[in-house]
């Protein structure tokens, strides 16, 4: 199944949806970094996550950042996705690992720790709005519906999962958000609710094979759904020379002219696919002779 996501509405308008299949992404990722199965399932939670928040941006250029800051070992996660859904992202620790949990299950909360979440949305103005909330469990999708609820005030379901064999290979990526709009009630509120308990989760769903229309439909086929559209996401960096050029110029002139004389010369590495840029001697004097 190739990675895309659908965006619905429900129940007379009342209900937003959004889900994704996200598979073929999370190898992506897990193969252009080394990631070890845990951080292969935090990346690929937040990846799917930004992909079906990036929906809601409608300006050709705008992009979305996702970042979680904790205490625990896998130190960070950073994400961006462009308005197409081209998502590029890795954790400042690709190797960690830690016991399963109670539950059987990796332990994103304990790889993650305490700390907070911020949503960057760069929309082509002269600021970018930034949206800050402590993180509630570490788990990526709890922490998305706080977000949603505490800084954007809309009411919102998350479900996110990735799912791996036995060999520690991806099986099925994906997830779904559902948010409550103005005019939906308390019985609309305890629906959600109810399904939401009632079906299995959201990766298991995929590894089956249904699609994520098909998993919307076990959850609102009730309340009239119905499909808004359907686009692809993926894993992709933009990253090129003169944006690395960019960067390096940033340093200034005494912090290249230091380069120069001690590393006569300079390497520069993207951090979302490890594309590695050589700067000889005269490249970083033409940079600062412009």
């Amino acid at each position: 199944m190739k990675d895309y996501i659908v965006r619905a509405t429900a129940g007379e308008g009342t209900i937003r949806a959004v889900a994704a299949v996200t598979t073929n992404m999370v190898k992506d990722s897990q193969k252009v970094h080394g990631l070890s199965p845990l951080a292969t399932v935090a990346l690929g939670r937040t990846m799917t996550a930004a992909a079906m928040m990036s929906t809601t941006l409608k300006e050709e250029k705008a992009a979305i950042t996702v970042q979680i800051k904790g205490d625990g070992p896998i130190g960070g996660i950073v994400v961006v996705s462009d308005s197409s859904a081209n998502i590029k992202g890795y954790v400042h620790n690709p190797l960690v690992y830690l016991p399963l949990n109670s539950q059987g299950k990796y332990d994103v909360a304990g790889a993650v720790g305490s700390g907070y979440l911020n949503v960057i949305k760069d929309l082509g103005l002269k600021e970018p709005y930034i949206g800050y909330v402590d993180l509630v469990s570490g788990e990526i999708a709890e922490d998305i519906t706080y977000y949603y609820v505490y800084s954007e005030q809309i009411p919102t379901v998350t479900a996110l999962g990735v799912l791996t064999n036995a060999t520690q290979i991806v099986v099925s990526s994906g997830g779904f958000i559902l948010q409550l709009m103005p005019g939906a009630d308390e019985e609309t509120i305890t629906f959600i609710e109810n399904k939401i308990n009632s079906i299995p989760p959201v990766s298991e769903l995929l590894a089956q094979g249904k699609t994520p229309e098909e998993i919307l439909e076990m959850i609102l086929s009730e309340k009239d759904i119905k499909i808004i559209d359907k686009s692809p996401c993926r894993y992709f960096c933009n990253c090129s020379r003169e944006r690395m050029e960019r960067n390096i110029l940033s340093l200034g002139k005494n912090e290249i002219m230091s380069l120069i004389n001690e590393n006569h010369g300079a390497e520069a590495q993207c951090h979302f696919c490890n594309e590695k840029y050589q700067f000889s001697e005269q490249d970083l004097l033409n940079l600062i002779d412009g």
